[in-house]
């Protein structure tokens, strides 16, 4: 039977995809619980997939940020899933990260599947089980989705001794493009057999949790290495030209791979440390068909989402829709890390900025105008949906005299969380009363400070306000190595096998068998 030549993603309406990723429930900040950041987040995610009328929502990794989550956050998790069960949204789809146990995401799985939410938590023996035919109350097939989890060392290739880092990097990469490939391979021939029987082009989604090569990151983050030594970084030719979007988790900040505006890494919703209290975040709304009119006001943080306009940045077929350049939130958000969203870069002369970016509404309407695609059903259209703060945090650099300023300036409507560097000269014995001097009255917590000039000086002495959450594995590490008097000719061998323990430590599933 002849197949007739039919628009790349004709279909019998909108297919609407919202990707996010790096929840990170039950995740604390210096101490501070943060449940009622993920309560509200998940509220608004809920308010976001009706608003839009999202068909599938896709949760590509770091669910939790432990193996082992807290009541609290598994009880976020399941009444989030049991309510969007009964929305629009006709399929959830969720898959493992670094962070998650694939055991604990894995055990309830054959009951949410009576939710239509669909869990790859483990790499399947059978990788037909990571490839999703998914469709709608009529059984009318809307996608096909490569499932594809983090994929562990133990995964993707076979330890011997002796190993050198390069071979374990090769192995690392050649591991995880075989699984894609054949993945892909399967989900091309489901596609294919639909094809034939729908007489319509059914487009592959792919997720990933992974570390894409020239990805970017920010400090105090909370970005784990995936494998011993940061390998097995990827590039975005490794994924099959069959897959329409991927989408993919690990990363926070919101960014293209290679470019590309169907390989896509959503970010955190949420700031997981200071180093991203400027970043705006975001999900992604993907949507293949029928274009449908956008409406720009839904995209400020603080609005109910609905469809944005777009933008003219196109490549191939896909269409990249812009936020506006500023969002009137609070002054803090000014100057985002994300080039999706057009904002201009934070000024060089300040850590942080206390001013917010003033829009253009006149210019900013009359380009959307110019930018609204042709209403072809050939186009995949990806939309940046702006995620509001739901707490403040704020970085603030420099000597004493600065960080006052700074303080005074900020527009204080509700309760900031600060993190407060000290990078003056003079050494300041006092700093920690000092800095709650500055702050008293005032709806500010300081969560964290920082005397870089005492740690430059002093690498090897504990400030006795400092304590073990202040360190991450590997500073604890290096003070020992410098406390004990390690010769640096060994230390680079000491550092890697260390690295290999927390590799383990960390990637171990505990709940398993």
């Amino acid at each position: 039977m002849s197949i007739p030549d039919t628009p790349k993603y004709a279909a019998t309406k909108p297919l609407k995809i919202l990707h996010t990723s790096d929840w990170h429930l039950g995740r604390r900040l210096y101490g501070r619980l943060r449940y009622d950041e993920f309560e509200s987040f998940l509220q608004w995610l809920e308010d976001t997939i009706s608003a839009q009328q999202v068909n599938i929502l896709i949760v590509a990794g770091d669910i939790f940020d432990t193996m082992t989550p807290s009541n609290k956050a598994q009880a976020l998790y399941y009444e989030f899933l049991g309510r969007v069960s009964r929305s629009c949204c006709q399929h959830v789809v969720i898959v493992a990260g670094n962070h998650d146990s694939p055991t604990f995401l894995d055990a309830p799985s054959n009951v949410l599947k009576f939710l239509n939410v669909h869990v790859i938590g483990t790499a399947c023996d059978d990788l037909e089980d990571e490839v999703l035919v998914l469709g709608d109350d009529d059984n009318n097939p809307h996608c096909i989705i490569a499932a594809v989890p983090y994929l562990r060392d133990r995964d993707v290739r076979s330890s011997s001794a002796g190993e050198s880092a390069d071979s374990k990097d090769a192995n690392v990469i050649k591991g995880i493009r075989a699984h894609y490939d054949e993945v892909a391979s399967i989900a091309k021939g489901k596609q294919a057999e639909l094809i034939k029987i729908h007489q319509r082009r059914i487009p592959i989604i792919a997720t990933g949790h992974l570390f894409a090569a020239g990805g970017k990151t920010t400090d105090d983050d909370g970005v784990r290495d995936l494998y011993v030594g940061s390998l097995g970084k990827i590039s975005a030719d490794m994924f099959d030209e069959g897959f329409d979007y991927v989408a993919l988790g690990h990363l926070h900040v919101p960014q293209r791979v290679g470019g590309l505006e169907s390989i896509r890494y959503s970010g955190s919703p949420i700031a997981m440390g200071f180093g991203e209290a400027k970043q705006q975040k975001q999900v992604l709304l993907i949507q293949f068909g029928a274009t449908e009119s956008f409406d720009n006001d839904s995209l400020r943080p603080n609005a109910t989402p609905q469809l944005a306009s777009t933008d003219t940045n196109v490549k191939t077929d896909t269409v990249e829709t812009s936020a506006e350049k500023t969002i009137k939130k609070a002054p803090l958000q000014a100057g985002f890390i994300d080039d999706l969203f057009g904002f201009d870069a934070p000024a060089a002369n300040h850590e942080m900025a206390t001013t917010a970016i003033q829009e253009d509404t006149d210019n900013q309407q009359e380009h959307d105008h110019k930018s609204k695609p042709n209403n072809d059903s050939d186009q995949m259209q990806v939309t940046s949906l702006p995620v509001p703060t739901f707490q403040q945090l704020a970085q603030i650099s420099g000597d004493l005299t600065m960080i006052a300023n700074t303080i005074k300036a900020l527009i204080l409507t509700e309760s900031i969380w600060l993190e407060i560097v000290y990078t003056g000269d003079e050494i300041v014995s006092d700093l920690r009363e000092q800095v709650q001097g500055m702050v008293e009255d005032l709806p500010c917590e300081v969560l964290k400070i920082k005397n870089t000039r005492i740690y430059n000086k002093i690498l090897n002495q504990q400030q006795t306000s400092e304590t073990l959450q202040d360190l991450n594995e590997m500073e604890v590490f290096e003070r020992c190595l410098t406390i004990n008097d390690v010769a640096d000719s060994q230390k680079d061998s000491l550092r890697d096998a260390y690295g290999q323990i927390l590799y383990h430590l960390h990637h171990e599933d505990k709940l398993a068998e």
